[in-house]
């Protein structure tokens, strides 16, 4: 059973050092319990405590990390099973397939397009994350010369499919540098693949079809010394999975179930349909894969479920917001028109562009209102004359435009006669949505 905060209290030095970075050792403790602080972080715990703590400071789903560098692959360490209790911390890591039966041509072909899948959504760069390796060939040869191809033509980090221990040692001989998840453990090769991890230090993913087959795999690579483990829950079905999924995610949480107290992986690879793939892997990244790996490689089938890992990872509590200052959209000059909007992501991309598409040359000024939309601002008096005034002063728009003229949407038209008295300056109405702005600009300016 979990340990309260009074529990973890009464094993604590009760000096109230602060050295912990809280105020009390109470503070600390109820932090501990809540899974938010490590018992590392009191330097004065005797050796003791620190024992029995240990497993009541660690987290419910073991952070994992694959490869190294720049792109390396944080998965776990989540804490609740819905967004809204609080957020999700580390996005789920989307992979794509190579098949090391492929010609040297192809493979090449098919990694510069994996290399590419890069995209750039609301002013945030969104790629994938890992090539999955697969030895469909069952060649330890081919297998570790698809590892050595890809890990040098890569900064992808990496997973390497094989059920074969020898397989798998020969690709590991040629990119165990890059710290690969060794995936294809199972209950008859998990003593080899567990001593190929220990000697290169590499995270391990273990297969079943069964959570108590899986609880018993994790348990037993983790007596071989190993703690970076990945489950790999491979139901009957995608209805099966997600119950499967759910249910591992519910038993690490609130149950505290170690066995299962860590990420999981869904392969979505066995879709005739390629639209369906792309589904399902949506719905594995929602319910609770903390990696999803792909056949799919074209961008449609990519940029959608990148989509959904941007939305769903997004901290509810904090919507993306860019800087409040005046942007230039094309070569604006002084007699250049400006649009007032928010600085809520969503809303001033759309603005930017319409502006774009329109090619009058303008400035864009996004009010900081907490990164809300138009009208929400405006019902919550965040959007007001005095707000805007203020953000024309902070960005210095007069050194920029000389016509005193201010563009604002139309959903806040009523805003108009007050902007005018605060401003001086002469307010334009413009389209209630941005999609009208290029009409508007066209015919207005």
């Amino acid at each position: 059973m979990a340990l309260t905060g009074l529990d973890i209290f009464k094993l604590l030095p009760k000096t109230n050092c602060k050295k912990c970075g809280k105020p009390t050792c109470l503070a600390f403790a109820m932090q501990m319990a809540q899974k938010k602080a490590s018992i590392d972080e009191c330097p004065d715990v005797s050796e003791e405590s620190k024992s029995q703590l240990g497993s009541a400071s660690a987290p419910p789903i073991r952070l994992v990390t694959i490869g190294k560098g720049d792109k390396e692959v944080k998965i776990g360490e989540e804490n609740v099973l819905f967004r809204h209790e609080e957020k999700f911390y580390h996005p789920t890591a989307v992979a794509v397939t190579i098949d090391d039966d492929l010609d040297d041509g192809a493979l090449n072909d098919r990694l510069a397009k994996i290399n590419a899948l890069k995209f750039v959504r609301v002013g945030t760069e969104i790629e994938i994350d890992m090539v999955a390796i697969i030895n469909k060939s069952g060649s330890a040869d081919k297998f570790a010369a698809a590892a050595k191809t890809v890990s040098e033509n890569t900064a992808l980090s990496l997973i390497l499919s094989s059920s074969s221990i020898d397989n798998m040692a020969a690709a590991l001989a040629v990119c165990s540098d890059k710290k690969p998840l060794i995936h294809g453990v199972n209950s008859t090769n998990v003593d080899g693949m567990a001593g190929l991890a220990k000697v290169d230090g590499c995270p391990i993913a273990v297969s079943a079809s069964t959570l108590d087959e899986l609880a018993e795999l994790s348990e037993k690579v983790k007596k071989d010394g190993l703690e970076d483990i990945v489950l790999d829950y491979a139901g009957s079905g995608l209805k099966d999975n997600l119950q499967g999924l759910t249910s591992i995610r519910r038993a690490a949480l609130k149950k505290s179930f170690r066995p299962l107290g860590y990420p999981t992986m869904s392969f979505v690879t066995n879709c005739d349909d390629p639209y369906q793939e792309t589904a399902n892997a949506s719905a594995y990244l929602a319910k609770y894969s903390g990696i999803v790996v792909v056949n799919g490689i074209e961008p449609w089938q990519i940029m959608p479920l990148l989509t959904v890992r941007q939305n769903i990872y997004t901290d509810p509590q904090k919507p993306v917001q860019v800087e409040s200052k005046l942007y230039e959209v094309g070569q604006p000059d002084e007699n250049a028109p400006l649009l007032l909007t928010t600085n809520f992501s969503l809303t001033y991309y759309s603005v930017e562009g319409e502006v774009e598409g329109s090619r009058v040359s303008s400035y864009i000024l996004p009010v900081d209102t907490e990164g809300t939309s138009v009208l929400t601002a405006y019902s919550g008096d965040k959007l007001n004359e005095k707000v805007v005034k203020k953000a024309m002063e902070d960005a210095k728009v007069e050194d920029s435009v000389k016509h005193r003229k201010l563009i604002i949407p139309g959903l806040v038209a009523i805003m108009s006669a007050k902007l005018k008295d605060e401003l001086g300056w002469e307010i334009l109405v413009g389209p209630k949505e941005a999609s009208g702005l290029s009409a508007f600009l066209k015919s207005n300016w």
